[in-house]
């Protein structure tokens, strides 16, 4: 019989160890607990063993010098495979590193090495809702009335890391369960606002708010939630995207995980779980709109406009076209005041011609222009008490002109990446120092 597992997420300091030591106090059943830190010292397995007063430890498998999602991945799956091989327990619980992206984790317990002995039932996120709502929800500086003054995250590392903010959102979209933690350093007016803003990033997670990591077991053990195809079409980014296919007819997605890979070949890994779930209440602004064009931006004024977004605007994500970049398929992630470019494969318009034929036949109902092909831009665009038609006018300016279309695209000035494991980050505030 399979062993039932949750992986508990949440970006550094949301309440994810508090949360993890009293669920080990109050539950009656017997728990592996694996903790994953990134740093030679691996705090988090300490706090956990001081708290829960086991003897030897041996309870608790901790990972060090790495995230279970990448670099370890191979010492995680044997050591998973191992812990259930010699220990008798009841369910296993993954406390992931503050740094960790769950999708990847999550592959491991479904179609990975760790399949055939475990049965993943939830994938938790938790969220500091002083910080989350600071960081995602807040007006201007001086909204709320929390005490505390928490820092912002700094600016991306001079090798182009992805920006914290966005990893918080990739958390935040992969779960079945939102746990908003430290809900007594925020207003119930505030409380509510970052519910409703999580409501519209996953649709489908349940979620629960809760005051120092204080959540009884029944929440979180024994309840069968996880479904991969679910979670990976379930963020408020992809609906809105699959809503403008809808309407407009068309069904070419570009993401990453689902048709492009590093070598450009397209596979398709899509799913719906057709979760019906009311959209927040207007009184929030909280609004999901779609950007689809089929005309390339210049890249000198989109770096100029995600320089410059506004502030209401939460999430963006999607797929570009930029001029000057007629192979590489172009992932634009926004959250807080970062934005991420990332190459996520190739056009198959920039393939020869048997291998376009291929594709094609592959996707009968693909959008194809007999001039560019699949090229396009396609954004998700959610924002709270955002001039929607103000944003999509400054897209608008950032695409080639009739004239422009015919120039030399190589001679535009162009920062955009060129090939993968390369993103170029871009700050559309002041960077802090981190202090």
């Amino acid at each position: 019989m399979s062993t039932p597992v949750t992986i508990l997420c949440g970006e550094l300091g949301a309440g994810k160890t508090t949360l993890l030591s009293s669920l080990l106090e109050s539950t009656d059943r017997e728990l592996a607990v694996l903790v994953n830190d990134v740093g030679a010292i691996n705090v988090d397995a300490d706090l956990v063993e001081a708290r829960t007063e086991l003897e030897t430890g041996e309870e608790v498998l901790a990972l060090e010098n790495g995230c279970i999602c990448c670099g370890i991945g191979g010492e995680f799956s044997r050591s998973v495979v191992r812990l259930q091989r010699e220990r008798a327990f009841d369910h296993l619980v993954i406390e992931a590193s503050g740094v960790s992206e769950p999708e990847p984790i999550a592959r491991q317990f479904v179609r990975g090495p760790a399949a055939g002995s475990y049965d993943l039932e939830a994938v938790v996120t938790v969220v500091d809702a002083r910080r989350f709502f600071d960081r995602f929800a807040a007006s201007d500086a001086d909204a709320g009335d929390g005490e505390l003054d928490l820092p912002t995250p700094s600016g991306p590392d001079d090798d182009g890391t992805r920006p914290l903010e966005d990893l918080v959102l990739e958390q935040v979209e992969f779960c079945d369960l939102l746990v908003v933690n430290k809900c007594d350093l925020v207003s119930e007016a505030e409380r509510e606002h970052v519910v409703a803003l999580l409501e519209t990033l996953q649709p489908r997670a349940e979620i629960v708010t809760t005051e120092y990591g204080s959540l009884d077991p029944p929440n979180l053990l024994g309840v069968q939630r996880f479904d991969l195809e679910s979670a990976t079409e379930a963020a408020g980014w992809k609906r809105a995207l699959e809503g403008d296919d809808e309407e407009g007819g068309h069904d070419h997605d570009h993401d990453h995980d689902d048709r492009h890979d590093h070598e450009g070949d397209h596979s398709d890994d899509r799913g719906h779980d057709g979760h019906d779930h009311a959209h927040p209440p207007d009184q929030y602004g909280i609004t999901v709109d779609s950007y689809h064009r089929r005309r390339p931006f210049h890249p000198e004024r989109l770096t100029a406009l995600l320089e410059s977004l506004p502030t209401e605007l939460v999430r963006a994500k999607g797929l570009c076209w930029i001029a000057g970049r007629e192979r590489q398929a172009i992932t634009m992630s926004h959250a807080g005041d970062q934005t991420t470019l990332e190459v996520t494969g190739r056009w198959i318009a920039s393939l020869s011609e048997d291998r376009q034929e291929t594709y094609r036949r592959g996707q009968p109902d693909l959008e194809w222009d007999e001039k560019w092909g699949d090229r396009e831009t396609r954004l998700a665009l959610i924002g709270r008490d955002l001039d929607r038609d103000a944003l999509l006018e400054r897209l608008d300016d950032c695409l080639l002109t009739d004239d422009e279309m015919d120039d030399d695209w190589s001679t535009f000035e162009n920062g955009a990446p060129t090939s993968t494991g390369e993103p170029i980050v871009l700050s559309s505030g002041e960077p802090s120092d981190g202090n």
